[in-house]
């Protein structure tokens, strides 16, 4: 089931380094079944406490694979970057089976 990588980038401290992430971690997401679902944006709060600053959302087939490219040796360098050149949260979650996700087999 899909599982969701959660990025919320509060602050910038070096943007030199946060852009050379940003250059190379795209191909390294790719290679472990990822792909970007939304990069930034404005953020509406409509209820509780504001959270998000800027967030970003990439979707994984399983949690295995999202694991496997947060863990693999490829993404140690850009991790060593990002968290050089930024001040960000970062969680994992999972698609559960819910009867308010709609069945995408029945088109």
């Amino acid at each position: 089931m899909a599982a969701y990588a959660l990025f919320d980038n509060i602050e910038v401290t070096d943007p030199a380094k946060l852009a050379a992430y940003a250059a190379r971690v795209r191909d390294v997401v790719e290679k472990h079944g990822g792909r970007y679902l939304s990069v930034g944006g404005r953020v509406e709060v409509v209820e509780g406490d504001p959270t998000l600053t800027y967030p970003v959302l990439i979707e994984f087939p399983d949690l295995a694979a999202a694991h496997s490219w947060f863990d693999s040796p490829e993404y140690q360098e850009l991790k060593a970057l990002r968290r050089s050149g930024s001040v960000a949260n970062a969680s994992f979650f999972e698609s559960g089976p819910s009867e308010l996700v709609a069945d995408r087999s029945q088109g």
